[in-house]
């Protein structure tokens, strides 16, 4: 099984690809989409989703595990990841990508076993399920490989019968 993470954002996409095959996860490549900041909004997106189709057809992923989005204050930081990640999931729905999401507690109960870890725990503990030499960088990509683990540790399991519920595809 070939995951692709995702954390989305305008300004960076963390992205990684996980297979795993035989109980052993194997990263086949993470990085970042990373746009101009100066660039026009609308162009950014044209951005992210072109790379991101480029992604998906390297990759071909048997499904896309993405972050839901959690904001509490900024609206329009909200607004505009809200819309980077709307031509994410449009990119993977015109592949045919089944389409996962997973709110950030979610990954952190998955990949930890402790709903309340910190940053820095999640990514050692995806360095480590990984067995990569240090954690990657930027955060963004840590975060999406940690994002498709959660998709592959949940299969099967509750969770996954109440996430396959919302499910895009």
């Amino acid at each position: 099984m070939v995951v692709l993470g995702i954390d989305p954002g305008y300004a960076i996409v963390g992205w990684g690809v996980v297979n795993y095959a035989g109980n052993i996860y194997r990263p086949l490549g993470f990085g970042a989409i990373t746009t101009d900041g100066s660039s026009n909004f609308n162009d950014r997106l044209g951005y992210i989703y072109n790379n991101m189709t480029r992604l998906i057809e390297k990759c071909k992923p048997d499904a896309m595990a993405v972050e839901k989005l959690y904001f509490q204050n900024n609206q329009k930081t909200a607004i505009n990841v809200a819309q980077a990640r709307g031509v994410i999931l449009l990119a993977a729905q015109q592949q045919g990508v089944p389409i996962f999401e997973y709110t950030p507690l979610q990954v952190k109960t998955v990949v930890t076993g402790y709903g309340k870890a910190k940053k820095p725990q999640v990514m050692e503990m995806t360095r480590r399920l990984l067995a990569l030499e240090s954690v990657p960088k930027p955060d963004d990509t840590a975060d999406a490989l940690a994002i498709a683990l959660c998709h592959i540790q949940a299969r099967g399991t509750a969770l996954r019968k109440i996430i396959t519920k919302g499910r895009y595809s």
